[in-house]
């Protein structure tokens, strides 16, 4: 395989595939041709690898959290930074990640996160104590927030027309199967005591695939600064380092509330860390606003954040997210603590969902086009119908038998009916320059959504689950939680359709 590369023309109107024209990009003018590379197959398959590897992470130590407890000694407070420690770090420096990429090319920025990632994940899997686990896993989180931005702005800058709108169906079916996934993966790991080695092999298992991708990328990544398509802009765009360190500390003192809060009792601290995040988060898009008007770069270019139709994608992509988050994490309490499920069979009874998903993001384009803008509301309504279904078959303290599988399926089919087609329409009213920003932007918010899913939908089966014990005490939590995530499914669905008859 060599490195050699094809330009593509894109002036003119885009593709009818890619479903938007130049006037939705904001480019009038003639734009330079993207540098395509000549196995672009190769470039997908190797950066969507890399991101389920390091989705995959996020999650496969939810199921491995009794055992790690158990054999390191941990306590309550540890466990959780061992959990969260990841999802920290790789929420606050997300935004920094996306533009070390536009900033130092994006193949090489892939190369690097995905370099310290499996470091760390060796590390992690030979740590003796809590606090080496608990440092590695920050590095760890550090490593996906450089390497994570870079795989849609490489598909952003490499695919046009249809053939982007299938690379973005696959990234988004990745992005949010990996939660599922890392539940199924995990369970099987541990349940496997490979090597009498215990939870360490979920950490592990990212070396070898880790090293065959750092051997694979350099042939199949762009490399240089300006490759492909950036030109020289954005190698001159500077880091806007007080953006960079209003925005991440936002992102803290967002974040480690939502991931700390529920099992501290939310206390003073993080109550006053969110109001924090509040008034933060104004004064950066204050700066932020400012600095474009001055003729500077600023972290996020405003234009990205007034493109048609963001700022309602971001509203969706974050629901979608959260919706998923909290309805994994409810309903794997529900299956280990009071069905009293082993881990691996937790994790497989995932599948459904992570399938589902999958499928819908690799084939929603199939629909005729005139139904593409019910999909997203229309998968939010099928997502709330089968959240409901999840807890009515369960609401006994049963098993749920067939129909628990089909309510599944059915979560995976509307979550992802809303998530995939959103994102693909979004990005294509994103300018090909802004990539980068659109990048850091839109993932961040699905980490988000993510975060606050737990955190809020946890509160409820946490709460529900406290007034008893047993298995019934856990199927009615479980019921709640049902048809809180149900009620917020809908509203998603009604926001999104009354945006539309406006």
């Amino acid at each position: 395989m060599t490195d050699t590369c094809t330009s593509i023309p894109v002036a003119g109107p885009a593709s009818k595939d890619d479903g938007t024209d130049n006037r939705r990009r904001g480019a009038g003018a003639r734009q330079p041709p993207i540098r395509r590379p000549a196995r672009p197959g190769r470039l997908l398959a190797i950066v969507l690898t890399g991101q389920f590897m390091a989705l995959l992470d996020a999650f496969i130590v939810n199921v491995a959290a009794p055992a790690i407890r158990s054999d390191l000694h941990a306590s309550g407070s540890e466990l959780q930074l061992v959990i969260a420690g990841y999802t920290i770090a790789y929420a606050v420096l997300l935004i920094t990640g996306a533009r070390c990429g536009d900033r130092f090319g994006h193949g090489r920025a892939f190369m690097a996160g995905l370099a310290v990632f499996t470091a760390a994940s060796l590390a992690c899997g030979l740590a003796g104590d809590t606090g080496q686990l608990i440092a590695f896993r920050f590095v760890q989180g550090a490593g996906s927030a450089v390497m994570l931005p870079q795989v849609l702005s490489l598909i952003q800058r490499t695919y046009t027309g249809s053939s982007r709108g299938r690379a973005l169906g696959a990234y988004a079916a990745v992005l949010a199967s990996g939660a599922a996934a890392g539940m199924a993966v995990g369970g099987v790991l541990v349940s496997a005591d490979l090597f009498g080695a215990g939870w360490r092999p979920v950490f592990l298992v990212n070396v070898p695939i880790g090293l065959l991708l750092l051997a694979l990328a350099p042939k199949a990544l762009p490399r240089g600064r300006g490759e492909p398509g950036e030109g020289a802009e954005g190698a001159r765009r500077g880091f806007d380092l007080p953006g960079l360190v209003l925005l991440a500390g936002a992102v803290m003192a967002l974040t480690v509330p939502l991931v700390l809060g529920e099992e501290q009792g939310w206390p003073l601290w993080g109550w006053l860390s969110l109001a924090g995040s509040a008034v933060l988060a104004t004064v950066f898009a204050v700066y932020e606003s400012r600095l474009a008007r001055r003729g500077g770069a600023p972290l996020i270019a405003p234009r990205v954040l007034r493109a048609p139709g963001t700022p309602l994608a971001v509203a969706r992509i974050g629901l979608a997210m959260a919706l998923n988050a909290g309805f994994l994490f409810a309903l794997t309490l529900h299956l280990q603590s009071g069905l009293g499920y082993s881990a691996m069979r937790a994790g497989l009874t995932f599948v459904p969902v992570s399938v589902a998903f999958g499928v819908i993001g690799l084939n929603w384009r199939r629909i005729p086009e005139r139904w593409h803008g019910a999909l997203a509301p229309g998968g939010f309504l099928l997502a709330a119908v089968s959240l409901a279904g999840v807890g009515l078959v369960l609401r006994d303290g049963g098993s749920g038998g067939p129909g628990l599988y089909a309510a599944l399926t059915g979560v995976g089919l509307g979550i992802g009916g809303a998530y995939s087609p959103t994102l693909t329409r979004a990005l294509a009213a994103i300018r090909r320059e802004d990539a980068a920003d659109a990048s850091g932007v839109l993932v961040t918010t699905a980490q988000l959504g993510l975060l606050a899913g737990v955190a809020v939908f946890g509160a409820v089966f946490l709460g529900g689950a406290g007034a008893g014990s047993g298995a019934r005490s856990s199927a009615y939590a479980l019921w709640a939680t049902a048809l809180a995530l149900a009620g917020t499914a809908v509203a998603a669905a009604g926001a999104g359709l009354l945006r539309r008859r406006r």
